[in-house]
């Protein structure tokens, strides 16, 4: 029996967005409806909505092109998908609180507790419970984040990639700009805006799946990201 946990948040108008980043709408553009040259009776055309949203909406994976100009030639459509078909490992940082930076003790710490270990290109997903206490709040820029200690030490271990449930993977002007430049020196990234992190604990190793689409040039993409359980 196969197991799906979606970790992805629904994309609709009106929904929180980074600073400074693109309001995402959406607009109906061709309704169900004959044209008037073919009268009534005739079958409806196809609906279709128009989107505008930025690159980083929603539940989002980095391009090593967004960590500085000196990656550029790592834009999304080059990233290698087997780097975002992974295994998985979900630690317990619920602890942490609004603004406060995730040290390296913080993360070996969880992993002792969950019994856990890093393998080379593993996906690690950090649970601070972010989403479900400050999501639609004036708190929910502010999360805990990432030090780029701990950033660095994570790239160290040869993951492909780390998650987090906050829109941003470091702490706003303290680690922020520091944990993307890591990333790109030492060539993984992050997914942002994860949900249903809690669902993972205490379940062990899974596989991660969030697949970007292929923008090209693109600084990033929305991904659906699932987490998948093989009983």
């Amino acid at each position: 029996m196969i197991e799906i946990i979606d970790l992805s948040q629904e994309i609709h108008a009106g929904m929180p967005v980074f600073p400074g980043h693109p309001e995402v709408e959406i607009r109906l553009h061709i309704a169900h409806e004959p044209s008037p040259s073919e009268g009534q009776g005739q079958p409806a055309a196809p609906q279709v909505n128009r989107l505008v949203l930025g690159e980083h909406t929603g539940t989002h994976v980095d391009a090593l092109s967004h960590m500085g100009p000196e990656y550029r030639e790592g834009s999304i459509e080059t990233w290698p998908l087997s780097r975002s078909y992974t295994e998985g490992i979900c630690v317990d940082l619920a602890h942490k609180g609004l603004r406060e930076l995730i040290e390296i003790a913080d993360l070996e710490q969880a992993l002792e507790k969950a019994g856990l270990e890093i393998r080379a290109g593993d996906t690690v997903l950090l649970h601070t419970d972010h989403y479900r206490r400050a999501y639609r709040t004036e708190s929910w820029p502010h999360g805990p984040g990432l030090s780029a200690a701990a950033t660095r030490w994570l790239g160290e271990q040869r993951i492909a990639a780390f998650g987090v449930e906050t829109p941003s993977p470091g702490v706003r002007g303290v680690s922020n700009r520091e944990v993307h430049r890591l990333c790109g020196e030492l060539g993984f990234t992050h997914y942002e805006n994860l949900i249903e992190l809690h669902r993972l604990l205490g379940r062990g190793r899974f596989r991660f799946i969030a697949l970007p689409l292929k923008i090209r040039g693109g600084t990033g993409s929305p991904v659906r990201a699932v987490a998948v359980f093989e009983g």
